[in-house]
């Protein structure tokens, strides 16, 4: 925790990675987030599949795009 003040609980969060001239926009990534500071924190798996998720945007060419975030 970055605040070191407040717990996580469950919620969601919007995550914006940008790789090789694209911007990805996802919304509704599963995320703990701090009842203190607000911190999103995603875990492990999360965080693997939003890399994917990338990785596909840059390979098909996006610029600019914004996706709900959907559990494998």
């Amino acid at each position: 925790m970055i605040c070191r003040n407040g717990e996580t609980q469950p919620g969601t969060a919007s995550v914006a990675p940008e790789r090789e001239g694209m911007t990805l926009v996802i919304q509704g990534v599963p995320a703990r987030v701090c009842a203190s500071c607000g911190e999103e924190y995603v875990d492990e798996e999360t965080s693997a599949r939003l890399l994917k998720m990338a990785e596909e945007a840059v390979q098909a060419e996006v610029r600019v795009d914004v996706r709900e975030y959907i559990a494998a």
